[in-house]
């Protein structure tokens, strides 16, 4: 772990005075922030001269749109039979990150169209800080994957799967 340098630590300043608290426990700025060795380095600026490349179109369809409403019947109603599940308890959010994309690498690769990914419901009465971190992260996690283009969708799953506590992945057709 190493320390922010001045300027780190001023930028990091102006993020957290942006930021509002999840619980309304007061949350006290910490002086030290300690940053993991293993992160690479900040990369370079391109000098001034150089045009910024155009950001590339998306071709990725809205949220919502990817599936017709055959599938979305079929996972409602719960008919549908995972081809691989995923069961995300007890694990860290590195270790379920890392564990995320390895499932996801293997659906791909064997063909498969459904993966149940059981995150775990939200116990009453616990801060969301403190529980529920993962399944938080999730759709984030999967929208910056790898992994990304080949998802067609993101559903809750049936209570037969889990229910709250869990998510289908829908792969697209290869």
């Amino acid at each position: 772990m190493r320390s922010l340098s001045p300027d780190e630590a001023e930028a990091w300043a102006k993020v957290t005075a942006t930021i509002r608290p999840l619980s309304r426990d007061r949350i006290e700025p910490d002086q030290t922030i300690e940053v993991s060795a293993e992160e690479p380095p900040p990369r370079p600026r391109k000098p001034a001269a150089v045009p910024a490349p155009k950001p590339k179109p998306s071709r990725r369809p809205e949220p919502g749109t990817t599936l017709d409403g055959t599938w979305d019947r079929r996972l409602r109603s719960g008919s549908i039979q995972p081809d691989r599940v995923l069961d995300l308890h007890g694990m860290t959010l590195d270790v379920a990150w890392t564990a995320i994309d390895l499932a996801l690498e293997q659906s791909e690769a064997r063909g498969d169209r459904v993966l149940l990914l059981i995150t775990g419901h939200h116990r009453p009465g616990a801060t969301p800080v403190q529980r529920g971190k993962i399944r938080a992260a999730i759709h984030d996690w999967l929208a910056v994957s790898r992994h990304a283009g080949a998802i067609a969708a993101v559903r809750g799953a049936h209570p037969r799967h889990g229910g709250g506590g869990s998510l289908y992945i829908v792969l697209r057709r290869r």
